[in-house]
């Protein structure tokens, strides 16, 4: 055998391999006999469905001795039913994807019980607006009769929600549109309260339960995921009302609410064509709720 290299025969299954090493360096080891693998027999991993965003959840009161926080947490799950609030807007509105892309990008939502005259608001926080802010009247919550207090809690949450997680178009939406579309997913979660009804209105961005049934009725005419067609259609564009609805369902909002008015029950003594009357304030929905 030469100085300068050794020669080494291995066998792997029925086939030899020399192989050569130099003085000094190690010698290969041979490889170990393998099985053949068939194709049918390796193991494919489907990829995961995709799922919906989350966010960090947070609470705050300001008065633990206020009746609206004993009637609040007394009647609540608040982990519970906060992640429950988030799930229905989410579902409602978006179908998941694997990026999200289409979602707005909430870091977090903080819900403030609080003693104030306003039933309740969302917004952004000042430094970042990816952090929201619900704020709840406790004064309001200590109102509600007691067989409402579960659903109406609930109800508020998820309109409050909405405004967490939808598009407004850089803020030139309609404000009727955006709290419609709030009151629209409050309805289909089935808490819509008692004092909601479907009446002739002037105006079909009237805002709130009235806008709420007119959405309805175009998912109805139109197809599951409609609302949400509204809803991202109002992700980066800026609203064009002569446009907008033309482009999501081939007709004008005012040719679409004439039809939806059409369905409507005519009052006795009431004109075909609608008498506008004025929005109920926040304390006007309390009386309401006291009734």
């Amino acid at each position: 055998m030469s100085p300068a290299a050794q020669t080494m025969t291995a066998t792997n299954s029925s086939t030899a391999t020399s192989f050569t090493a130099k003085d000094g360096e190690p010698t290969p080891s041979p490889l170990p006999p393998q099985a053949s693998l068939k194709s049918s027999s390796i193991a494919t991993r489907p990829h995961p469905k995709p799922g919906y965003p989350t966010c960090k959840l947070r609470i705050e009161c300001h008065d633990l001795y206020h009746d609206g926080a004993e009637v609040f947490f007394s009647n609540n799950n608040v982990s519970r039913d906060i992640s429950a609030a988030v799930t229905t807007v989410l579902s409602t509105l978006y179908t998941p994807s694997q990026s999200n892309s289409h979602v707005p990008p909430v870091r977090s939502v903080t819900l403030v019980l609080e003693e104030m005259d306003t039933l309740a608001y969302t917004t952004g926080m000042e430094l970042d607006n990816d952090h929201k802010q619900i704020h709840f009247s406790l004064r309001y919550i200590s109102k509600i009769p007691i067989a409402r207090r579960v659903d109406e809690i609930q109800g508020v949450l998820v309109h409050e929600m909405v405004h967490c997680w939808q598009w407004n178009a850089y803020g030139t939406a309609p404000g009727g549109l955006i709290e419609g579309i709030a009151d629209f997913v409050r309805l289909k979660a089935g808490l819509s309260p008692p004092h909601w009804k479907k009446e002739r209105r002037e105006k079909w961005d009237q805002g709130y339960q009235h806008t709420g049934f007119f959405l309805d009725w175009i998912e109805t005419q139109y197809g599951d995921g409609s609302v949400g067609r509204v809803n991202e259609a109002l992700m980066n564009k800026r609203y064009d009302e002569d446009a907008f609805w033309v482009r999501l369902f081939g007709k004008g909002v005012q040719e679409l609410w004439s039809e939806y008015c059409k369905t409507l029950p005519v009052k006795e003594g009431e004109d075909a064509v609608m008498v506008e009357k004025e929005e109920q304030k926040p304390t006007d929905e309390l009386e309401k709720v006291l009734e």
